[in-house]
């Protein structure tokens, strides 16, 4: 006796449909399950028996055999519990093998027969969905995150007995129907601008930051307001896109970051690790392979706070994401690539004391421990920091006004203006900001007049720009254009780039 069900499993942030096929013999009794599972996965015969038994079913008799198919490919974790249990109660027409087959089936069992939630549904009802398949039985904890995908019939069940019932002519008590995903409401912040004092310049190079996606690194003494200025940049970016909030759930799902009964996320995602991060916690790994922190940072802000405390190869990772937009993760199981899609915003003393350069504080560093601390930071890794911005301490009558500074509502309504004049310009390219324009279209969009060229010329010589720095001041001056709302880009824009990059070597900022 035969029964065919269908479930669902996770291959890095991709969900694919995975084939459960049941068999019973006459024979010594016995479960046997094969598909390459995982320890976790072959815990899952004694969960299902219990639930089986508990839930007042007949557990079939004789020899058991459970593939899971594609058999080359390692099934992990224990969301094939319900999916298992109906197969079983199909061998002997407990349910209708029939109906079995147009259902895709996730869910954990516990002993009771109750279905537990389980992590990666929305990138396993996507791949259900590209198989052709349209009806899914899953965990009502786990229904708000699988309505995010339209067009799909949802039967969330709270026990197995539940699931049984759809698989006996009862689906209509419990079909819903995914909709669309729901409207972005406002968003409340921890952080806002108002909250800081001073610091005019810093808010000004964040302010850019946000509207054209640049990296920014902030050097200066402790107490200078650094960490908080970094907290408030989310206040300002614009709201997520339906697309962008379903990616970003999507990766917080497959990492079990989304809470029972949670929807879309709707906030940008602000990440900030602490700097004793491993190599494989930022960047991404482990087995099963898992999206790091800076592929969670994605469509949103990477934080690294105190950025020379942490370990060079930590830091070095960061430099293909911040090039190419992903990562690329290879391991014995298989090759990996992430979305990391971030803006990264870091922090750093000028020296090891932190007080190099400040007029009230006496710094106690000598030349080669300024040296040996500021190599940690490579050129090639600096070069991809288009805003350096030196963060001085705050005057005392700042840090006494009274008065509320600017507050993140004005500052973001000027962003999203930005942000709209570039996607106007870069439709249909594939580009959502000035910081991700490739070097092949900035002679189109950042051409310069007569003044302009002869600024950035004499910079290019002054400060030794690499090519690669050379295109970042091109990008960030458009991006000063957007925000004055020109469609030229002078030699103001250009001059006030120029500034951004004057921490092109760090040492050189604490000589």
């Amino acid at each position: 006796m035969l029964a065919l069900g269908y479930s669902a499993a996770m291959h890095g942030i991709d969900g694919y449909v995975v084939r459960v096929e049941a068999d019973a013999s006459p024979g010594t009794p016995s479960f046997v399950l094969v598909g390459l599972p995982d320890r976790a996965l072959g815990e899952s015969r004694e969960r299902v028996r219990a639930a089986v038994a508990n839930s007042g079913f007949r557990y079939p008799a004789g020899r058991l055999i459970v593939n899971l198919a594609p058999a080359d490919i390692r099934k992990q974790g224990p969301g094939f519990d319900l999916a298992l249990a109906c197969a079983l109660l199909a061998i002997d027409e407990q349910i209708e093998r029939a109906l079995l087959a147009e259902f895709v089936v996730i869910g954990e069992l516990a002993l009771d027969g109750t279905a537990q939630a389980v992590t990666g549904v929305l990138p396993m009802v996507l791949g259900a969905r590209a198989c052709g398949f349209t009806k899914i039985v899953l965990p009502e904890a786990n229904f708000e995150e699988a309505a995010l995908v339209e067009g799909m019939e949802l039967y969330p069940a709270r026990t197995l007995s539940d699931a049984v019932a759809v698989f006996c002519g009862h689906g209509a008590k419990y079909r819903r129907t995914a909709g669309a995903p729901p409207a972005a409401g406002e968003t409340c912040f921890a952080h806002d601008f108002a909250d800081v004092r001073g610091q005019e310049g810093a808010k000004r190079a964040l302010e850019i930051a946000a509207a054209g996606g640049h990296n920014v690194l902030l050097v200066g003494p402790p107490g200078c307001g650094k960490t908080m200025l970094s907290r408030c940049l989310p206040s300002i970016l614009p709201s997520l896109t339906n697309d962008e909030a379903l990616e970003v759930t999507k990766l917080y799902s497959v990492s079990g970051l989304l809470a029972s009964g949670t929807g879309l996320v709707r906030a940008r995602p602000f990440r900030m690790p602490h700097h004793t991060v491993t190599q494989v916690a930022l960047a991404g790994g482990g087995s099963p392979p898992r999206p790091g922190e800076i592929s969670l940072a994605h469509h949103g802000v990477l934080m690294l706070d105190e950025l020379l405390e942490f370990g060079r190869a930590t830091i070095e990772a960061l430099r293909q994401p911040l090039e190419e937009g992903a990562i690329t993760v290879s391991r014995a199981s298989g090759t990996f690539t992430f979305p990391a899609r971030f803006m990264l915003i870091c922090s750093a003393n000028p020296c090891p004391c932190g007080y190099r350069g400040d007029p009230l504080r006496e710094c106690r560093c000598d030349g080669a421990t300024v040296a040996r601390y500021a190599s940690k930071l490579s050129g090639p890794l600096l070069d991809r920091l288009d805003l350096q911005i030196d963060v001085p301490r705050v005057p005392l009558d700042d840090l006494m006004r009274r008065n509320p500074a600017e507050p993140s509502s004005a500052v973001r309504a000027r962003v999203e203006e930005a942000r709209a004049r570039q996607q106007a310009r870069y439709a249909g390219c594939g580009i959502y900001a000035n910081a991700q324009l490739p070097s092949a279209l900035s002679a189109q969009h950042c051409k310069l007049d007569t003044a302009g060229t002869a600024l950035l010329r004499a910079a290019v010589g002054a400060k030794r720009l690499s090519a690669r720095g050379y295109d970042r001041i091109l990008r960030v001056a458009r991006t000063i254009a957007d925000l004055a709302g020109s469609q030229a880009i002078d030699a103001g824009h250009v001059g006030e780039a120029i500034q951004y990059r004057s921490l092109e070597r760090l040492s050189a900022k604490a000589a």
